[in-house]
Parts: C-alpha cells; structure tokens; sequence
C-alpha cells in the first residue's frame, strides 16, 4: 500500500469533485482534506484498488476502499454525515 499518486488521483477526479462541494471541509493539497484545520482524508492505492484513509469520528483514520462507484458513492455520504454541523 502506498499514498496515492497524480496518476492514482486522476482515476478518483468525480470523487474529488464530490468531497469539494461538501462544505465543512477543504483540500489542501489535491486529494487531501482538512476539517478544521486537522487532517481529515487522504488517499492510498494498492494495485487496482484505491483507499481513503478518513477520521469519520474525528479521532483516528479509518480505511475505506474506494475502488467502484458504490464505493466512493458510499464515502462521500459518510464525511457528510461525519462532519455535518
């Protein structure tokens, strides 16, 4: 497993365009997230699959494959949810 590249983000464009219109948290850096000024969700790929590494309860990172539409589908609604105000 390793951090995702350019390359490896590239395969994520309409996920990225997702978590940018949740409004409670803010790209850094293409393809890592803050919430509140605390890193909050970044990127890993291993082979085919694609990763997202997510404090969903604000404490520790939680790993989430993100590989299929349903996946990344399923992410999206959960650091919503997670950061919701």
């Amino acid at each position: 497993m390793r951090h995702a590249t350019e390359a490896d983000l590239d395969r994520l464009d309409d996920l990225l365009a997702e978590l940018r219109k949740v409004p409670a948290i803010r790209e850094r850096k293409r393809g890592h997230f803050q919430h509140r000024s605390r890193a909050f969700l970044h990127f890993h790929a291993d082979g085919d699959d694609m990763y997202a590494d997510v404090r969903l309860d604000g404490v520790d990172f939680s790993r989430h494959r993100v590989t299929t539409r349903d996946e990344q589908a399923d992410l999206v609604a959960a650091v919503a949810a997670a950061v919701e105000e």
